[in-house]
């Protein structure tokens, strides 16, 4: 029953995006304004403060990332002016956004809902890996790595909602997960045009998982998707089953795919302080 379920969900939902039907999430009005300021050559420290003053929540998470290990500062700050001062235009804009997303992650039922909790656990777990991998592999700058994290995974939001209103798909841990696995990339990165997100962070959803691509230089998908397999070390998940040396995204990175993250002490260590800084 699981697989023909599979089939008529997929068709079902690819049918009402076609026809405009299916449910899309909309950009946080927040993320919307922050990102405008942060686009604005003109733009001051005061004028994103004044945004993000308005959310207590997002005010909140940006004095703690600012006091955070992550940053390494000495003093302990308390304002929101300084907090964003000390973390700077580039990297609060990009957090803010981000961050700002996790409000769309919650549903009425209990199952989405603890799809969508498990979902917004491993974004911050693997911004957190993209941000450190960026900084010290390439030259792609680590604040959009982080983004890139943090929304990777945004397709599978439709989905849930749909799964709500489908008791067949909502009853079927299986054949869910699966719909998730199969559409949840290209759904991700519509939805990323949608919002008029840069056209390399566009790209990240449709591209992180496909493990035989091979482009000419390193991009935010291969970060993803290193970051991806390599939060998977230590489980029975089937991506550690994969022949990683097959895997160019490594290369491109200049990671030998033997190597983990984990046994490499101080890159650890500032994955742990970054993630913890993420977590609310």
């Amino acid at each position: 029953m699981t697989i023909p379920l599979v089939k008529q969900i997929k068709q079902d939902i690819t049918q009402a995006l076609e026809k405009d039907e299916l449910v899309l999430p909309t950009l946080p009005e927040v993320a919307l304004q922050v990102r405008e300021v942060a686009e604005d050559v003109t733009s001051s420290i005061s004028d994103l403060t004044k945004i993000l003053s308005r959310d207590a929540a997002l005010s909140a998470r940006m004095i703690k990332v600012a006091n955070s290990p992550l940053i390494r500062a000495s003093v302990q700050v308390s304002d929101l002016n300084t907090a964003v001062s000390r973390l700077g235009i580039d990297l609060t804009s990009n957090l803010a956004m981000g961050l700002a997303m996790e409000q769309m992650f919650q549903a009425t039922s209990d199952v989405v809902d603890s799809h969508m909790r498990a979902c917004w656990s491993k974004s911050i777990e693997i911004a957190a890996i993209c941000q450190v991998l960026a900084r010290h592999f390439t030259d792609l700058q680590p604040d959009q790595a982080l983004l890139a994290g943090l929304i990777h995974q945004i397709g599978k939001l439709p989905i849930l909602s749909f799964a709500e209103e489908n008791e067949s798909l909502l009853n079927d841990s299986f054949a869910l997960g699966k719909v998730l696995h199969v559409l949840h990339p290209s759904l991700g990165s519509y939805i990323l045009k949608m919002w008029d997100f840069p056209r390399e962070l566009v790209a990240v959803p449709k591209n992180y998982l496909l493990f035989e691509r091979n482009v000419a230089k390193v991009d935010y998908a291969d970060i993803v998707q290193v970051a991806t397999l390599q939060s998977y070390i230590g489980t029975d998940h089937p991506y550690t089953k994969l022949d990683w040396t097959t895997i160019s995204s490594f290369d491109r990175l200049g990671i030998n795919p033997a190597t983990l993250i984990t046994d490499m002490e101080a890159v650890n260590e500032e994955i742990q302080e970054t993630q913890g800084a993420l977590e609310g």
